[in-house]
């Protein structure tokens, strides 16, 4: 019978540490940009805050989070 080579990485968690910090600061600018969305006074949300700032941090967020998930340390 043949017996397989076991890797060394089994049993290892997928994320380290780190990552899951980068997570939750990731997570922490998503929610401020949905609330900063929804600050907006101007009608339906058509001002400043709306249009331009809360997207691009909702943005942002998803680069971080995508960031989060592909680091790997050395």
């Amino acid at each position: 019978m043949e017996q397989r080579k076991e890797n060394s990485t089994e049993g290892n968690l997928a994320f380290d540490k780190y990552n899951y910090r980068i997570m939750l600061g990731g997570l922490a600018v998503l929610m401020l940009g949905f609330v900063i969305m929804t600050m907006d006074k101007e009608p339906f949300g058509f001002g400043f805050l709306g249009l331009t700032l809360g997207p691009v941090l909702v943005f942002l967020a998803f680069i971080i989070e995508i960031f989060a998930i592909l680091y790997r340390r050395k």
